[in-house]
């Protein structure tokens, strides 16, 4: 799947992840380790690890490997690889538009965006998913048929934080446990991705977009996923939670007849492309 800026200009990327994930999933050798890989103790081994000090000599590298300018972030000195992974970006460079009835992106990611059809399926990833499959509750699936749902993709060199895309208020967040995989399209001719991935989602009552349901999913080793537990308001462009090591997820469904999503997203969506967004930046309209 190709990654193109807003113009439709095909962007170009290190595919370096892409080969260790096929090595990972589709040898045997590599079905054995990742099936050793994410097995929850050692994925807790594996974060425990990632906040040692003596982690962070592995962060030059990372660097290096994956083209990440620590110019752009608040700090350039860590006290362990999480604390680098989970850095943050100069403000600046992340301008929220406070236009009220422009639809934000919540993360730095590689957007599609679908319809929910009737039928209640779609692809993400040339692969097909529910919304219930997803979410675990029929009931609630339901009221979003004919609505759109926002799939977010992050890799590893983009900014791991996510924020709110409106004022209101959140919900409790519901977690569903599983096994973490990798969120990269490259897996899913192996395993049904978004099914065994550990997930977390809260029902966002918005002021501008009604009801969204935000989700965030976890990936390959650790993939740990941070969030506030409880009830709170919301403010628009504010940081709601983050993510630890691993490729992740951040997805948003929004009923029927509440947005508009810009069409460039949704004509690069058609043509199996993924558009490259930015946290604050406009990606649709109130409807």
């Amino acid at each position: 799947m190709n990654l193109v800026d807003r113009e439709g200009n095909v962007l170009a990327e290190d595919n370096g992840q892409d080969k260790f994930l096929k090595l990972m999933y589709t040898t045997k050798i590599g079905r054995a380790v990742t099936s050793l890989l994410v097995h929850p103790a050692l994925s807790k081994v594996g974060g425990k690890l990632l906040d040692t000090k003596k982690s962070t000599c592995v962060v030059p590298k990372f660097c290096e490997m994956n083209h990440i300018d620590l110019s752009l972030y608040e700090k350039q000195e860590f006290d362990s690889f999480n604390d680098f992974f989970t850095r943050k970006v100069r403000k600046e460079l992340r301008p929220i538009d406070t236009e009220p009835t422009h639809l934000i992106s919540p993360c730095d990611s590689r957007l599609s965006m679908y319809e929910i059809h009737s039928d209640a399926t779609f692809e993400i990833k040339n692969t097909h998913y529910t919304v219930a499959s997803l979410l675990r509750d029929e009931k609630l699936a339901k009221e979003y048929e004919g609505g759109y749902i926002g799939i977010f993709r992050l890799c590893v060199d983009d900014y791991h934080r996510y924020h709110y895309i409106d004022n209101g208020v959140q919900s409790k967040e519901r977690r569903i446990n599983g096994v973490l995989h990798t969120v990269n399209p490259i897996a899913n001719d192996v395993y049904p991705i978004y099914k065994e991935n550990s997930r977390e989602y809260c029902i966002h009552r918005t002021e501008n977009f009604g009801d969204v349901i935000m989700m965030e999913v976890g990936a390959l080793f650790v993939g740990k996923i941070v969030n506030p537990k409880n009830k709170k308001k919301t403010v628009r462009g504010a940081e709601k939670g983050y993510f630890e090591y691993g490729g992740s997820t951040v997805i948003l469904m929004f009923k029927k007849d509440t947005i508009i999503p810009d069409e460039d997203i949704l004509l690069h969506t058609k043509e199996h492309c993924e558009t490259r967004v930015h946290v604050g930046e406009k990606i649709g309209l109130k409807k």
